[in-house]
């Protein structure tokens, strides 16, 4: 392993994201009592255009207004090609309260896009006297931003989070699909006569999570467009959990009881962890580098696996 130890994520619940328009105030509250662990307040894809100034003052009132609890709160502004997004960084910095945690940033191509809204962002905290840093999260929605996850994922000293965006990334890479995730009809092999659908998001999900763990950064599964297939929604989940994501969005709030399923630690598991640290401790007093747990081996590297469940078990308790 590299003497460059690999810096941790940030320590908080990311297990669903809940969005929903900074067009529609009335749905506010019900987002803040919900049991989504961040709520991102929306003024891209979900506002018309016409309405982007009305939104954007109903978010910045609704940032003060209303309790959103131990909530992760975030702000996904318009993406840096629109007439909107500085717009959306100066008026909720020098009119919002610091309740605000976070912005997401759509669409990023580039470490460069970081570093404009970062140099926006810093300007704006120094002049206003803000003094809780706002973090980042970015969208991962193009070829250019597949391409340079890893310098993204760098970027910035704000960066928390990295979502995938499945349908714009379609769009980006030319896919022949207008499916938001899940398995694609025609993404499929045959073998002795019958098909198998595969995952076409896998190596764009194991790219951001292996940027993500390299730079200290939260992997997050975007998007599920089909919110009447909550068997697929899960098994979508399900898969970016094994990958080492943390979480998955929710673009209905039936999305969010799954998503907290799926990405919490079972019983089963975190007793199974538990076990498996105990059975080592006891190699370990015996003088011994692995044993044998339930029949199969167990070394140092299966401590570390345990461990992880166990942290993000511990910290869900905790939140």
């Amino acid at each position: 392993m590299s003497f460059r130890i690999q810096p941790a994520a940030p320590a908080r619940p990311n297990r669903c994201q809940l969005f929903g328009p900074g067009s529609r105030p009335a749905i506010f509250e019900k987002m803040a009592s919900s049991a989504a662990d961040v709520i991102n307040l929306d003024l891209e894809d979900s506002v018309a255009p016409d309405d982007k100034p009305e939104a954007r003052r109903n978010i910045i009132q609704a940032i003060g207004d209303i309790d959103w609890g131990k909530k992760t709160l975030a702000v996904r502004i318009n993406g840096l090609d629109t007439p909107y997004w500085y717009r959306d960084v100066v008026d909720l910095l020098e009119q919002a309260s610091d309740r605000i945690d976070q912005i997401m940033i759509p669409k990023v191509g580039c470490a460069g896009d970081i570093y404009a809204v970062d140099a926006l962002v810093t300007a704006i905290e120094r002049a206003k006297g803000r003094t809780k840093p706002i973090k980042f999260e970015v969208i991962i929605e193009s070829a250019a931003g597949i391409a340079h996850v890893e310098e993204i994922a760098a970027a910035s000293p704000r960066m928390e989070a990295m979502s995938l965006g499945a349908a714009d990334f379609a769009a980006s890479m030319g896919m022949q699909t207008t499916g938001i995730g899940g398995t694609q009809e025609n993404y499929y092999m045959i073998r002795e006569g019958a098909k198998y659908w595969s995952d076409p998001w896998h190596w764009a999900q194991a790219a951001i999570v292996a940027a993500c763990r390299t730079h200290g950064v939260l992997p997050v599964d975007g998007p599920f467009g089909d919110f009447s297939d909550d068997e697929g929604y899960r098994a979508q989940a399900r898969r970016s959990a094994t990958l080492g994501m943390v979480g998955k969005w929710a673009i209905h709030p039936k999305q969010i009881a799954i998503a907290n399923e799926v990405f919490t630690p079972s019983e089963e598991a975190v007793a199974e962890a538990r076990e498996i640290l105990a059975a080592m401790e006891k190699a370990k007093a015996e003088g011994l580098g692995a044993t044998v747990y339930k029949g199969r081996l167990v070394d140092i590297a299966s401590i570390k696996q345990a461990e992880v469940i166990v942290a993000q078990s511990e910290l869900i308790a905790s939140s």
